[in-house]
């Protein structure tokens, strides 16, 4: 069984997410992109109590931008999906989830050491140049699930 409800469009749009975000990270990277998007999808907590479906993760606004610089600069993000990242993007959504992905709820690439908190939320680690962050204990069980 899927962890999130998709189809073959969402499908398209979480492999353009993580060929945009993490394509320089090979395969594992883009996988935890992936995760982090259907992590969201999932939760229902924090930010993330309005989306429910992967489009309103990718497309989410928030402080006035969207919540995925490549939506905003449009890079990687706007050319379609390759084969590859379709594999990839099937695989977070049946059930792919690794650490420092697996909880994550968020990820940023900072150029420099990864930060013990984003946005108050805990370091869960780090994957080349993306640092992970999950929910502070006891704030969102739904993404433990």
């Amino acid at each position: 069984m899927a962890r999130v409800k998709h189809t073959s469009k969402d499908i398209d749009l979480i492999a353009r997410m993580m060929r945009a975000e993490a394509e320089g990270e090979g395969k594992l990277g883009m996988l935890m992109v992936g995760n982090v998007i259907v992590n969201r999808a999932v939760a229902d907590c924090l930010d993330f109590r309005d989306v429910r479906t992967i489009n309103d993760v990718i497309f989410q606004i928030q402080g006035g931008n969207y919540s995925f610089e490549a939506v905003q600069k449009g890079n990687l993000f706007y050319s379609p999906a390759r084969d590859l990242e379709r594999d990839l993007a099937r695989q977070v959504v049946q059930s792919w989830r690794q650490h420092p992905s697996k909880y994550a709820l968020w990820y940023f690439n900072p150029y420099a050491p990864c930060p013990p908190t984003w946005y108050d939320q805990p370091f869960s680690g780090q994957f080349k140049q993306h640092c992970y962050y999950e929910p502070q204990a006891n704030t969102c069980d739904s993404v433990y699930r």
